[in-house]
């Protein structure tokens, strides 16, 4: 009702007929988003998107139709979308968001900007263009039954980087299925193996790799794994066949198993070409090459056995006796529940997690630190997405409307607060003025043994995967502008090997980092120390507050130092160990 007392103003409705919107994917909250843009009147829209339509998609993306599974998501959101409002404008872009061309001058082409992603890095990578750009980012995202939306505008509320987030819980699908890049993914995969197997099956949580258009000449269509058949519109589409239903068909067969998850599948991957511009592909395992135990457990104390890192040879050998073992088990009990300490269902998952990570060159672990990591998937929730899209239309006809200074940020709990509200609203928070994103002079402090911390980690871990830059050019601000790190492939490759002290960086020292891609400058500075970190930690980064507190210290000890004043100053040691106690700490 709402939507509809606001469109009845005129100079609204018109500004929504000529608003040039982005919006940034066409997945669980895209669908639901594209559909209420069209309804409600935004004739001009653009949709970035790289994934493609899977079977698991269908009960919750309702633009989408079993006939279009395999097909890119934006070109079926596009048509299903022209079906609602036939006179609109809409522009499908099967493509990554981070890729190059998607740059500040393409962003200043909108109106407004619309988040519907399901990862950090994009989300970090869309909000520092939309500030660089000046164009309202409208930012959402939802987990099972609960939901968010924000609005950002550089200067006046927070970006999307002003605190730090939480450790994400859940992990999307096509993360797990085709581009796992971290051991949770893997035993993730793992668990849902062993549902799809012995378990109760769910198409959500298959393990086969996504399905895309591949030409037949392209690809050896095995008749045991998938069929191949034109869908209404005359394309050509291989369809998977579930897990379960390959498996049954091949009489659980332990071998054909191997073969088929840890090579033909990762074959498989290895044609979808535009996963892997910008990650490391994945290589198949060489099953020939494995045939014996590199590695024996005899001798190993029996407290120490399930911290000991398994072999490749041990993991597939495991991996071949654990099926017959459970196969036999669900024949008795009809369908398994994993259990994480039964030790056959935990060997399964062991050997299936290292397996799967080793192809994709991710780190193995133990089997004590898989029990440890192993935790329950959140599902998505169809009616969160389209509360969340419905939202997300209504605080663009705000901004549209000439009314930003009525946007909220809104939540959508699992349970009613106390005032029996399913939505809650709270007034859009100012930038924080130590934001390393947004604030005037963007500042950051990382602590670190220069002496072992070399350029590659610093690239790699700190600029890249902490700080969520995409192509960092680094500069020594040693007066001399000595340029450590460079965008340009083959510049400072030779570099990357080298500690940082080889560099004269140590503690003190201030570096220049420069993302052109995202229009983004950020100054670090770096503290030396040889502290140890714990679970192979190399590094910690620290708020602009605590940094000054601990320079603060620093000066005093000096002075305290320089006076020969033996005496102790309990309200500095209290700092000190606040300081301490509050440090940020990444893993790497």
């Amino acid at each position: 009702f709402k939507m509809a007392v606001c469109l009845q103003q005129r100079n609204l409705s018109e500004a929504v007929k000529k608003c040039k919107v982005l919006v940034v994917g066409a997945g669980g909250i895209g669908c639901e988003l594209i559909k209420n843009l069209v309804l409600t009147g935004f004739n001009n829209l653009i949709i970035v998107d790289l994934d493609t339509i899977d079977v698991s998609n269908l009960n919750r993306q309702f633009l989408f139709q079993k006939n279009h599974v395999g097909r890119p998501k934006v070109e079926v959101a596009r048509e299903s979308a022209l079906l609602f409002n036939p006179n609109a404008s809409i522009t499908a872009i099967h493509d990554s968001i981070l890729n190059p061309e998607y740059n500040v001058s393409f962003f200043k082409q909108f109106s407004l900007v619309m988040n519907a992603l399901d990862n950090k890095k994009a989300r970090n990578h869309v909000n520092r263009l939309c500030l660089a750009a000046g164009v309202t980012l409208i930012e959402s995202g939802s987990a099972g039954y609960l939901g968010q939306v924000t609005v950002i505008r550089k200067g006046e509320s927070e970006c999307y980087e002003c605190l730090p987030k939480p450790v994400a819980k859940t992990f999307p699908g096509c993360t797990i299925r085709n581009t796992p890049s971290e051991p949770i993914h893997c035993i993730v995969w793992a668990k849902h193996l062993y549902s799809q197997l012995f378990g109760e099956p769910d198409a959500d949580n298959d393990v086969s790799p996504d399905t895309e258009l591949i030409p037949i000449d392209e690809y050896n269509n095995d008749e045991n794994m998938e069929t191949l058949e034109k869908n209404e519109e005359g394309h050509e589409v291989t369809h998977r066949l579930s897990t379960r239903t390959w498996m049954e068909a091949n009489n659980y067969d332990s071998k054909k198993l191997l073969q088929k998850l840890f090579v033909t599948d990762i074959e498989y991957l290895l044609t979808m070409d535009k996963l892997w511009k910008t990650r490391k592909p994945p290589e198949p395992l060489s099953i020939l090459t494995h045939t014996s135990h590199e590695e024996s457990s005899e001798g190993t104390s029996t407290s120490l056995v399930d911290q000991r890192q398994w072999s490749i040879p041990e993991c597939i050998d495991i991996f071949l006796n654990c099926i017959p073992a459970l196969r036999e088990r669900q024949l008795e009990q009809k369908e398994l529940i994993w259990d994480k300490d039964c030790d056959i269902d935990l060997d399964f998952v062991v050997a299936s997690t290292n397996l799967r990570a080793h192809l994709f060159s991710i780190p193995l672990k133990s089997k004590f630190d898989i029990k440890s990591m192993a935790g329950n998937i959140i599902p998505a929730i169809a009616t969160t997405n389209a509360v969340i899209s419905g939202i997300i239309v209504m605080e663009a006809l705000k901004v549209l409307a000439g009314e930003f200074n009525r946007c909220k940020t809104t939540y959508l709990p699992k349970h009613p607060n106390p005032r029996k509200h399913l939505l809650v609203t709270c007034p859009l928070l100012k930038p924080n003025p130590k934001c390393y994103v947004c604030s005037p002079r963007p500042e950051a402090t990382v602590k670190l043994n220069t002496n072992t911390v070399t350029m590659g980690t610093l690239q790699d871990k700190i600029l890249i995967a902490h700080f969520g830059m995409v192509a960092p050019d680094v500069e020594f601000d040693d007066g001399k502008g000595t340029i450590l790190i460079s965008s340009e492939e083959g510049e400072t490759e030779e570099n990357l090997p080298r500690t940082m002290a080889e560099f004269g960086i140590n503690d003190g020292s201030r570096l220049k980092v420069d993302d052109f891609l995202q229009n983004y400058q950020l100054i670090i500075n770096i503290i030396h120390s040889s502290d140890s970190y714990e679970d192979e930690k190399e590094f910690e980064v620290i708020s602009e507050d605590k940094f000054e507190l601990q320079q603060n210290n620093k000066r005093r000890t000096r002075k305290r130092k320089a006076s020969d004043n033996p005496i102790v100053d309990e309200s500095s040691k209290k700092v000190r160990l606040q300081v301490e106690n509050d440090i940020e700490t990444l893993e790497d």
